[in-house]
């Protein structure tokens, strides 16, 4: 994974209090919000963590407009960089490459990734879905060309929001049978114009349902991190979520 751009580590807390629980599922501190016994949706955090504020307040909605148990697991080992000193710009105190290229590299995360989701379908939720952000963009996509249990597909759809670390090859590595969503900020220097028209070509190519959504005039993390005091940061951000559930409600409640 290449070193992310500072648009990656920018960003705005948002305003509010989660409503979830934390717990611990398979071998991950985990965030669990809502309770629906089926059905799942497991997001997977930006290099904000799995404690970040504004990834919960979705979770939380995600949980009440989808009517599913959400699930954010802490897929940084127990450690976290420190969201003040991103927030503040100060750069020189974040060891990144360390962080970033060693610790949480595809091959030492993917693994767990695939496993935890595992554990959610041996628990017996019947459908699961998957949502990324920036780091977890490539996850999901990894997720989306797994399997489990006699080549059953892993999970039943996936969500990337300005994915970081996406690779070509990991697109079209997708089952035929996994829907993805993508959501993309016009301006992006991690999602690239070449690999979102790759994106949008490879995976019509290999006829996999998919839908790609374009958020004009906005930035990488928009989904995430954006203003939500600013007019366009705020729509973008609630575009985004509102996409998000009715991409879970779909393919994972209608079908």
């Amino acid at each position: 994974m290449s070193m992310p751009p500072d648009c990656c580590l920018k960003g705005f807390a948002w305003e509010g209090t989660p409503t979830g629980k934390e717990t611990k599922l398979n071998t991950n501190a985990t965030y669990v919000s809502g309770t629906n016994p089926s059905v799942a949706i497991v997001v997977i955090h930006d290099l904000f963590g799995w404690k970040w504020n504004n990834l919960r307040l979705l979770a939380d909605h995600f949980a009440a407009e989808a009517d599913a148990t959400v699930y954010v697991p802490d897929f940084f080992g127990g450690e976290a960089l420190d969201p003040e000193k991103i927030l503040a710009a100060r750069w020189e105190e974040l060891d990144l490459p360390d962080f970033v290229w060693r610790r949480n590299n595809k091959e030492v995360r993917g693994p767990e990734m695939v496993e935890f989701v595992g554990a959610l379908r041996r628990q017996g939720f019947e459908r699961v879905g998957a949502v990324g952000y920036c780091y977890g963009g490539w996850a999901v996509f990894r997720l989306a060309g797994a399997e489990w249990e006699e080549g059953r597909r892993l999970v039943d759809f996936v969500s990337a929001g300005h994915p970081s670390g996406l690779t070509a090859k990991e697109i079209v590595g997708v089952r035929i049978d996994v829907p993805v969503q993508l959501l993309a900020p016009e301006h992006d220097g991690q999602f690239t114009p070449e690999l979102k028209l790759h994106a949008f070509v490879a995976l019509q190519k290999k006829g996999v349902s998919f839908e790609y959504q374009h958020f004009p005039g906005v930035e990488h993390a928009c989904l995430t991190r954006g203003d939500e005091k600013v007019p366009g940061d705020r729509a973008a951000l609630v575009r985004g979520k509102n996409a998000v559930v009715a991409w879970a409600r779909q393919w994972l409640h209608e079908v």
